[in-house]
């Protein structure tokens, strides 16, 4: 007699914490072995019920990999597969077997809600996806959630944390990634069309089974307060994700911040996505903007290689401020993320053609890597900690960042308006050094403008909810600026763009001062229309920055 075995899978969608998305949305698949064939149906209340023969289970032990034609996916493009692609994934992460798409099978998906979780190697290979938003239950609702069988827990024992504090004196299961949150102090208090009241003050580290914090990543603020502290093990085994070509036939919704997060969204640490290609379908004159189709979050060490992404179609819509104002939407996304690498990834539309917005956006990350990328921009919005952009070309929206630590643009084209642009929606703030070397800049991609190296605005009226820096110490050395075309009122370029024009003697009195640079260190800076590097159009400003000519 063949025992009858029954196992209930929960599958928990970790929260989606790019702009206006909901909480968490579990799913329960319950996967049986009985003497009937193989087969995935969805029971009265929505639940899905996989049923895998012994003869079928065997089989797919012995090749170590399932199938999701095994599961009833057709592959044809027409009919919806989702169902199977989940059951796919349930029955591969319960007996820790790879997944593989069938090579030529188109995989259609609706819009119904339904999410498979990644759990084990999987390998698109050459099979299509078409992601259908055109009538979706469930916008927040991920196609695919690369998750971990390791579960998060409260840490209840530490009350306070200090910047730069190397230990925590809490004893864990294993190396882990720590979230800790004040939720009596908030930051980012956004300035400008899209203002609000700011975040819960946050924080990401990883530390060891004693309690040592990775210096590598350290805690960037002092929390006089925890209201919430959270511990996520990091799986030591690596889980690689290759190949798929991907389209999203693009929702039709109205053009407000409804975010559609249709996507991949990695939530387990320790990850390589590799030569995976998405590209987007009918998009009209109007739709709501998408929170990226690569959407990583609470997880660290993950690297996106080989990817071939698309930029989006800018909307407009009606700000916080009760203006018009152009929604950021995505295909690259990561919030609260650590040591997160790009490396030869590019998009499939023009980098400078500023019809798509840029490609990327996150918050709260550290140790963030461009590297061999052509993409059309790398943006921090709520603060990273560490940036690196390396080997690469950016388009028409640049670099933009706010944080801390050091941000290395090294080897690399810059096609923005500036090299670096300090988002003046979160204080023009980076708390550290700045270093560009061995760069090509081409102010605005060759457009008649008045260049300046770094860009920014701050009032010094506006609370943040931290103090505002600009980089302590900037090294400028081995850059090449093409300023060919230019004004005719040009008087060279800037390192500092006027920042804030108001600011012309010591009449004005900032209610929150800004924290100008000490050094600017400058060394082999070249320009093709033969005007000199110069300080700023704002002299008093920066007056009391030490600015060395180096050899």
């Amino acid at each position: 007699m063949i025992k009858y075995t029954a196992l209930t899978l929960l599958l928990t969608i970790s929260a989606l914490r790019t702009q206006a998305q909901s909480g968490d949305s579990p799913e329960n698949i319950v996967i049986t072995s009985g003497k009937s064939k193989t087969n995935v149906f969805t029971n009265e209340s929505g639940r899905l019920q996989v049923n895998v023969s012994p003869k079928d289970a065997a089989a797919f032990k012995a090749a170590g990999l399932v199938r999701y034609s095994s599961f009833g996916a057709k592959g044809d493009g027409k009919t919806d597969d989702m169902e199977a692609i989940a059951a796919t994934h349930a029955f591969a992460n319960q007996q820790g077997l790879r997944v593989k798409a069938d090579e030529g099978a188109t995989y259609y998906i609706s819009g119904k809600e339904r999410t498979a979780f990644i759990r084990t190697d999987t390998d698109f290979g050459t099979a299509a996806f078409i992601i259908d938003d055109t009538d979706v239950q469930n916008r927040n609702a991920a196609v695919f959630t690369v998750s971990s069988d390791l579960k998060p827990f409260k840490v209840t024992t530490v009350t306070t944390l200090k910047r730069n504090q190397p230990k925590i004196d809490v004893s864990l299961p294993g190396t882990c990634l720590i979230t800790v949150t004040n939720a009596n102090v908030k930051q980012y208090i956004r300035f400008g069309l899209n203002q609000n009241n700011g975040s819960s003050q946050t924080d990401i580290f990883v530390a060891d089974q004693n309690g040592n914090v990775d210096m590598q990543s350290p805690v960037i603020w002092d929390f006089d307060q925890i209201t919430e502290m959270t511990a996520l093990p990091i799986d030591q085994t690596p889980l690689k994700i290759t190949g798929g070509r991907f389209t999203t036939i693009a929702n039709k919704a109205e053009s407000k911040y409804t975010y559609y997060n249709r996507n991949i969204a990695i939530r387990r640490s320790n990850v390589l996505v590799e030569g995976i290609r998405h590209e987007i379908k009918g998009e009209e004159d109007h739709g709501a903007p998408y929170g990226g189709f690569l959407n990583i979050g609470d997880c660290a060490y993950v690297t996106i290689k080989d990817a071939v992404l698309t930029g989006h179609r800018t909307y407009s819509t009606i700000g916080a401020a009760g203006k018009p104002v152009s929604m950021g939407t995505y295909d690259l996304s990561a919030n609260r993320a650590l040591n997160v690498s790009f490396v030869n990834c590019s998009q499939t539309n023009d980098i400078n053609d500023a019809t798509y917005w840029g490609i990327l956006g996150s918050n709260f990350c550290k140790n963030m890597l461009y590297d061999h990328c052509v993409l059309s921009r790398f943006d921090a919005h709520q603060g990273v900690a560490n940036a690196t952009i390396r080997n690469s070309t950016l388009g028409h929206m640049g670099i933009n960042a706010i944080g801390s630590g050091r941000l290395l643009i090294e080897k690399s084209t810059i096609r923005g308006r500036s090299i670096v642009n300090l988002r003046s929606d979160y204080g023009s703030t980076w708390q550290g050094e700045l270093i560009i070397r061995d760069c090509v800049f081409i102010p605005a991609n060759g457009k008649a403008i008045s260049a300046d190296l770094i860009s920014g605005s701050y009032s010094g009226q506006h609370d943040f909810g931290y103090t505002c820096y600009m980089p302590e110490r900037i090294t400028i050395e081995n850059l090449r600026i093409d300023d060919t075309n230019h004004p005719a009122t040009y008087e060279g370029p800037a390192i500092f763009a006027n920042i804030n024009p108001q600011l012309k003697d010591d009449s004005y009195k900032e209610k929150y001062p800004y924290i100008t640079p000490k050094e600017v260190i400058v060394r082999n800076v070249t320009t093709t229309s033969g005007k000199s590097l110069r300080l700023s159009d704002n002299a008093y400003m920066f007056r009391n920055v030490k600015v060395t000519a180096g050899h």
